[in-house]
């Protein structure tokens, strides 16, 4: 069975963030995701890591103006200073927790013929990026995300992301497979992982199609995780989904999964 790490971003919401470490390991998590940890200090997380025995398996670099509606900067011309600076704080939050890869949003972007220099923007913005966490034995990744939770995101579809990999040719530069971004923008989910799978460096999990856990909705989660199994998956399972009322109570699925 693959191993599962909660998100705290998006679960445990009923308990203040530094509390929620030990609401999920009381769940019998082992291993935790973030969005962006940079509210607290590495410290703070750190002594909650250690006191509760788990692992910080992926974060997010600075993302913009979030509350202003933006969702990342690697792909903004103008704005690579303020990526680069993102990039190194991210560095410093992982390195501090044991944290081995690091999320780099895209943005929103516009249309057009604009989109040319957005992407070249974010090759190079990526390429700058990878060498930079690779010196740090650090893994950076990049996810497809739905245009109808973020409308104008660069990055809608894992071929595009698979590309991007290949043309970079980082080692350490790999796509994060949102399988409820995936399902949601083109479905075919079991063929798209064994198309993929060599560069595939994490994986989420939610319901489709209101992102609540993943025993509701379109998606049989259960035959795709011994697919994963069967691929020969290494990695975690992120769990980035919202609660439909209470994190713990909404956990029947990962008890079924565990035999319990």
């Amino acid at each position: 069975m693959p191993r599962f790490a909660a998100n705290l971003t998006m679960m445990y919401n009923e308990h203040p963030f530094l509390e929620r470490f030990g609401a999920c390991a009381a769940d019998g998590f082992e291993a935790v995701e973030c969005q962006f940890p940079y509210v607290h200090g590495a410290a703070e997380i750190r002594d909650e890591l250690d006191r509760h025995g788990l692992r910080l398996v992926l974060i997010n670099a600075p993302a913009g103006d979030w509350a202003a509606g933006e969702r990342g900067v690697a792909a903004l011309p103008g704005r690579r200073e303020e990526f680069r600076r993102g990039v190194d704080l991210a560095i410093e939050y992982a390195t501090a927790l044991d944290c081995p890869r690091i999320h780099l949003m895209a943005g929103i972007v516009g249309r057009g013929a604009e989109r040319v220099a957005h992407l070249e923007a974010y090759v190079d913005n990526l390429a700058w990026a990878a060498q930079r966490l690779g010196d740090h034995g650090l893994e950076a990744l990049i996810e497809p995300i739905n245009p109808r939770d973020f409308p104008g995101y660069l990055l809608n579809l894992q071929a595009e992301a698979h590309a991007i990999v290949e043309r970079i040719g980082a080692p350490n530069l790999k796509v994060q497979m949102d399988l409820y971004h995936c399902q949601v923008v083109e479905g075919d989910l079991a063929t798209r992982i064994r198309r993929h799978f060599a560069r595939i460096g994490h994986v989420q999990v939610a319901g489709v199609p209101h992102r609540h856990e993943p025993d509701l909705g379109e998606v049989h989660y259960p035959y795709l995780f011994e697919l994963l199994d069967a691929l020969g998956y290494e990695g975690w399972i992120g769990c980035e989904y919202r609660p439909r009322a209470g994190t713990s109570a909404g956990l029947g699925w990962l008890r079924a999964l565990r035999g319990g």
